[in-house]
């Protein structure tokens, strides 16, 4: 692991030397800056296209004739095609060539987009978007680990993914907010807009992006691996979703549930023998890793599962138009948009555990405070300070844990645990939401007078904010451990007594790249 340091004196031959060391102060070139727009541009169409098509279902359901049952496959069809191929996606990153990669699925991305504008039935509409969700399922490591392989471990590249990471949320506040006008125009403007922008990043990206080595010389193919991890993903995703239908103790949902693991079961196995295995099962035992992961998938699952829930009050309840909703998250999205710049610096001076702990706390805070709403609208009091303190959250913990997936890991490895990071905010996502949903449901769903509705949304809100603490007892794991570490290397060098105070060794000789 390279070790990056603005404060470290005497090195071992394993660190890099001081005159290595990027700052957050260096000058970036054009040709730099250009590749991290191209990949931001990636991430934000991933977000955009999440957002607008939720506002965009009643209109489609009403062009197409479609039920229930096939309208929520217009949101599934994404999510299974982007959870389920995000393992493969990430190695073939490594294997094939980054910017191949990235640039081949961007391609792919923009052609569904202008087709799932222009196709007339359900199903082909369906296809479109499990395509763009494959697509996305290989950009979204890809991208990652081009910056991650680009910009120097340390602060130049905290800040680059600070920059890179905030894109998702913007491009999440703005897909709220343009669905709600584009639907009033065609529902088909929602699915069009990010065609013309995915070309333009693919132009864009053809001229900037570095050519990257091929890591396969001399390598073979896991494909039993491959085959295995990709069935186990579909079939675990197309599980969570299809649960609340099913019923989560029908024969077909337990079934899928031991077919799934009988499939991840057999993938690990594979992946210890194999010689090139898709994932090497030793990332899984750093636990910087785990906590990385584990954290993705608690914060991203509790936000989708918030999201929801929010959506319904304030238009099933409330009466807001699509147009207020979105309006009404944008705080969020603005605060994460307006402190992408400072992020990386803050992760530089205090870690990454110490940031996220802090995020997940703001995050548990804005939950909790949801829990006050009522059948009249409390915007000043309630809904504006959560949105601001979840966007504050998002701004501190999608960047640092994204840092912290990445750092120490070499580049021919980015790729892999690029798609894992990715892999558990998409499952993340798919499960919590299933939960949220099931309790929902559970309390009467949509039943009843509005006050019944409103009890039954609460316990969905309870659930969000055990979720989100969740996420912050894993943080805190991280935290306690790295205070061990630095009493362990305190009696180390002096030979003093296990009971000094950490406050012997002096902060500045702490790495920063190595803060967890």
């Amino acid at each position: 692991m390279r070790l990056h340091s603005m404060h470290v004196h005497v090195v071992s031959p394993s660190m890099t030397s001081q005159t290595d060391v990027p700052t957050s102060r260096e000058r970036w070139t054009p040709r730099l800056w250009g590749t991290l727009l191209v990949l931001c541009a990636a991430m934000f169409l991933d977000a955009l296209d999440v957002s607008m098509v939720g506002v965009a279902l009643p209109s489609i359901a009403t062009d197409l004739g479609l039920s229930t049952a096939t309208l929520q496959w217009i949101v599934s069809g994404y999510i299974l095609g982007y959870g389920g191929l995000l393992l493969l996606g990430g190695r073939a990153a490594d294997l094939l060539g980054r910017r191949r990669v990235f640039l081949i699925a961007l391609a792919v991305f923009a052609l569904a987009s202008l087709l799932g504008g222009l196709v007339d039935s359900g199903p082909l509409l369906i296809a479109s978007r499990f395509v763009k969700g494959l697509s996305a399922a290989f950009t979204a490591p890809a991208g990652l680990s081009i910056i991650t392989t680009t910009f120097k471990e340390g602060p130049q590249r905290n800040r680059a993914l600070a920059i890179y990471t905030t894109c998702a949320a913007t491009g999440f506040s703005m897909g709220l907010v343009l669905s709600g006008l584009l639907t009033e125009v065609s529902w088909r403007l929602t699915m069009l807009l990010p065609a013309p922008i995915a070309l333009m990043a693919l132009l864009a990206g053809m001229r900037l992006i570095p050519h990257s080595r091929r890591e396969d010389s001399g390598k073979g193919y896991d494909v039993p691996g491959a085959v295995t991890g990709t069935a186990a993903m579909l079939l675990l995703v197309f599980t969570v979703v299809q649960a609340p239908e099913a019923g989560w103790t029908s024969a077909r949902t337990l079934l899928s549930f031991l077919a799934a693991a009988g499939l991840l079961t057999l993938f690990a196995g594979i992946e210890r023998r194999s010689p090139h295995p898709l994932i090497r099962l030793g990332v899984l035992r750093s636990g910087s890793q785990i906590r990385a992961n584990l954290g993705a998938a608690f914060f991203f699952g509790s936000y989708v599962g918030f999201q929801f829930l929010v959506t319904q009050y304030m238009q099933s309840l409330l009466g807001w138009s699509a147009l207020q909703t979105a309006l009404a998250f944008l705080p969020a999205g603005a605060l994460v948009a307006l402190s992408s710049t400072k992020i990386g610096g803050l992760v530089d001076r205090f870690g990454t555990p110490r940031v996220i702990a802090t995020g997940f706390t703001l995050l548990v805070l804005g939950y909790a405070l949801f829990l006050r709403i009522d059948l009249v609208p409390r915007y000043a009091a309630v809904v504006l300070p959560s949105m601001l303190l979840l966007g504050a959250a998002c701004a501190l913990v999608f960047p640092s844990l994204n840092i912290q997936a990445t750092n120490g890991v070499e580049d021919h490895e980015q790729g892999m645990v690029s798609g894992l990071l990715n892999t558990s905010i998409q499952v993340g996502g798919a499960v919590f939401l299933a939960v949220v949903t099931a309790v929902i449901t559970a309390g009467g769903g949509t039943g009843g007078t509005p006050q019944d509705v409103l009890d039954s949304f609460r316990p969905g809100l309870v659930v969000v904010t055990v979720i989100a603490a969740a996420g912050l007892l894993v943080t805190l794991t991280g935290l306690r451990r790295r205070r061990a570490e630095r009493r362990t290397v305190v009696v180390a060098r002096s030979g003093e007594d296990p009971d000094l105070r950490d406050a012997t060794l002096p902060a500045a000789t702490e790495p920063v790249g190595a803060r967890d």
